[in-house]
């Protein structure tokens, strides 16, 4: 490829039990524009000799904005009935990152997240001490009713005054949602990002935290190897350390992007009970996007190619 056509982007909006009995026409049409639209917003930055870093965060905005996945607007109810969202990236040049956990009220959590990248010491901010960092940096707050959902209310309302928490696709509804988000790329000077948002599980309780904000779970990125983002059950995400267990495959034993992404996702990640995906794209722009439950909702464009979705297993 030449120069103007060596970058790539990725984006996921979560993996599960996905159907296609589960999704109308109109519905499925829905979800891959909105993922066209992401790959969209991050494709023109890269194309435009912007970093990898922009570009993974402004895919990640689009999906944040966007009330058919679980992040940002779309993001589930808690326990109390707030939404408590988590967000977290990656540079892969510096390995300079941020995240926050446990943030109510920000519109754009992987925006509060870059923020934290670049104007604080610190790489994790959580709660309120992430908000008031959020209203230092003249971050955008939204109301309760911007993030209420009548769907995702009703999802909460199947578990709620329970002690049962549950992830979107554990949860019977006829037009289940899905959606932790994220976005990994390469840039034209070969620097590699990747960017997760989620707001957790439905139902939860005593401030859990997933494995969408933690550095080298749920997101990672080092130009040495890779970029990925995940999306799954984060538990099991999180006890594995699978997203810099895929990094680290690729460094240590000097296999290609899509043996680690296999191995980490259909045996490792298996082994331990976990179900979920990840997406990765590598230093010289392929890519991967395992996953091992019924379906990930995912999009992807490299150069001037074509954008190239897909949801289900085939």
């Amino acid at each position: 490829m030449s120069n103007s056509e060596t970058f790539t982007i990725v984006v996921h909006g979560g993996a599960g039990t996905i159907r296609r009995k589960h999704l109308t026409e109109a519905l499925e049409a829905e979800y891959r524009q909105a993922l066209i639209d992401a790959v969209e917003v991050g494709s023109e930055i890269l194309s435009g000799g912007g970093s990898a870093l922009k570009a993974v965060e402004a895919a990640v905005v689009s999906l944040e904005d966007c009330v058919l996945f679980n992040a940002g607007r779309g993001s589930v109810f808690s326990a109390d009935g707030s939404h408590e969202m988590d967000a977290s990236i990656m540079c892969g040049k510096t390995l300079d990152a941020g995240a926050v956990a446990g943030v109510q009220s920000i519109k754009n959590p992987v925006s509060l997240a870059q923020q934290i990248l670049a104007h604080s010491d610190h790489v994790m901010l959580a709660g309120d001490g992430a908000k008031d960092f959020a209203e230092s940096r003249n971050m955008k707050l939204e109301s309760d009713e911007y993030f209420y959902s009548e769907m995702r209310y009703k999802q909460w309302q199947k578990v709620a005054g329970t002690n049962q928490t549950a992830l979107d696709h554990n949860i019977d509804v006829s037009d289940k949602k899905f959606g932790t988000v994220g976005a990994v790329a390469l840039d034209q000077n070969g620097n590699v990002a990747a960017a997760t948002s989620t707001g957790g599980i439905t139902n939860k309780k005593y401030g859990r935290i997933g494995d969408s904000p933690i550095i080298g779970v749920g997101n990672y990125a080092n130009n040495k190897t890779c970029a990925v983002s995940c999306t799954g059950d984060g538990e099991f995400f999180i006890r594995g350390v699978v997203a810099y267990d895929i990094a680290a495959m690729m460094e240590f034993t000097d296999c290609s992007l899509e043996h680690a992404c296999k191995t980490v996702i259909h045996e490792r990640v298996i082994k331990i009970g976990g179900e979920g995906g990840a997406i990765a794209v590598d230093a010289h722009g392929n890519i991967s996007m395992e996953f091992n439950s019924a379906g990930m909702y995912r999009s992807y464009k490299q150069g001037n190619g074509k954008i190239i979705t897909g949801i289900f297993e085939s």
